[in-house]
């Protein structure tokens, strides 16, 4: 695969976690219903379509990011790199303990579930298995 179309599809990823997200907010705080805040120190905050499009985009390309690095470095980048993204999902989980009700935790556990799968597969499908 040329560096082009690599570029291409990797923007695209990004653009699809944040799509993805998104649609999953207004999905979870429009029509479910669900409040969607957290609790931090004695406040809550709500969470708003913004914050999670900008975290969405910032997630993907961070990952992009690392595997950017890994493909240069790692002997097995796209294993590596898959290892990686499956730990720091499963460490972002915590932070759905701080939803503010049981529904926003469950919201903020579905919504991190989504970019997840959009990052973790689509950037893994990118990947080199092996560096050259």
């Amino acid at each position: 695969m040329n560096a082009s179309s690599n570029v291409v599809q990797r923007g695209s990823i990004v653009a699809a976690s944040v799509i993805t997200a998104t649609l999953t907010w207004y999905f979870m705080h429009e029509i479910a219903d669900v409040a969607l805040a957290v609790r931090s120190g004695g406040t809550v905050r709500d969470i708003g379509v913004g914050a999670v499009a900008v975290t969405a985009a910032l997630a993907a390309l961070a990952g992009w990011g690392l595997l950017a690095l890994l493909e240069r470095r790692a002997s097995r980048p796209r294993r590596t790199w898959t290892v990686i993204a499956v730990i720091v999902f499963a460490v972002s989980l915590l932070g759905a303990a701080s939803g503010a009700s049981a529904a926003a935790q469950g919201s903020i556990l579905g919504l991190h579930s989504v970019v997840a799968a959009v990052v973790i597969a689509g950037l893994g499908r990118t990947a080199a298995p092996e560096r050259r």
